[in-house]
């Protein structure tokens, strides 16, 4: 439990303070969710960083594509996170804080940026950050991250 609060402490604390040093957006709420995944269950084939990088990045392309195509409104809300529940089934790349990616783009009515910042580049550095801190972990004996990166 304490190697997982201490993960979440450091991988959200870093893309925060990169978020603060570069004056680019590196975080958004479902990193918070990612976080529980890589920290609280890094061997889950749900953390793996193929489902959280191309899980996160279809539900950020997909909620764009929604507000361009069916504007921000319950249903568009809707429909983002069913198609990205099932494109992510059909890819075999299933990461749950997708959903919040795809439903959290329609709610700002994200532009295509919302895809590379924060989606892509902070689901990335949370990966590295978390193979990181899994060699140096208090429990690094019992935590191996990651399993498989493809």
């Amino acid at each position: 439990m304490l190697a997982s609060w201490l993960g979440a402490l450091v991988g959200i604390g870093l893309l925060g303070w990169l978020t603060q040093a570069s004056g680019y957006p590196l975080v958004a709420a479902p990193m918070g969710a990612t976080s529980v995944l890589l920290f609280g269950l890094p061997n889950s084939p749900l953390a793996q960083p193929r489902n959280v990088i191309l899980g996160n990045g279809l539900g950020a392309l997909i909620a764009v594509l929604c507000v361009l195509l069916l504007g921000a409104n319950p249903w568009s809300m809707g429909f983002a996170v069913g198609v990205t529940i099932a494109l992510t089934q059909l890819l075999r790349c299933v990461h749950p804080p997708a959903g919040a990616v795809a439903l959290l783009g329609v709610i700002v009515k994200a532009k295509w940026a919302y895809i590379l910042l924060p989606v892509l580049s902070g689901s990335i550095l949370l990966c590295v950050i978390t193979a990181l801190y899994s060699r140096w972990a208090p429990d690094r004996h019992h935590r191996r991250y990651p399993v498989h990166w493809l």
